[in-house]
């Protein structure tokens, strides 16, 4: 399994206010962004799996819609999340 509990709490301890905050948007959106580079990786070798690509782009929905949520109440959260994940080129 690629996203283990111990993962997730490393995760949401990193982005999130603590381990046990998994309800913070930041936390979201590093933990949608985990799975993001990770279903990116598989469908790079498993071109033809369209589950997974509907998956992934319901993905980078929730992400996003969170960060537009970040960006109208908290501008400083929304730039800080964006510049540690590395999001916007």
């Amino acid at each position: 399994m690629y996203l283990t509990t111990e993962k997730k709490s490393e995760i949401f301890a990193k982005h999130g206010k603590s381990a046990q905050d998994t309800g913070s948007a930041e936390g979201q959106v590093a933990l949608f962004t985990f799975r993001i580079n990770h279903l990116s990786q598989h469908l790079k070798a498993n071109r033809h799996d369209f589950n997974t690509e509907r998956s992934l782009v319901k993905l980078v929905g929730k992400r996003k819609s969170l960060l537009d949520y970040l960006k109208k109440k908290d501008i400083t959260r929304y730039r800080a999340i964006i510049a540690e994940l590395g999001l916007r080129k």
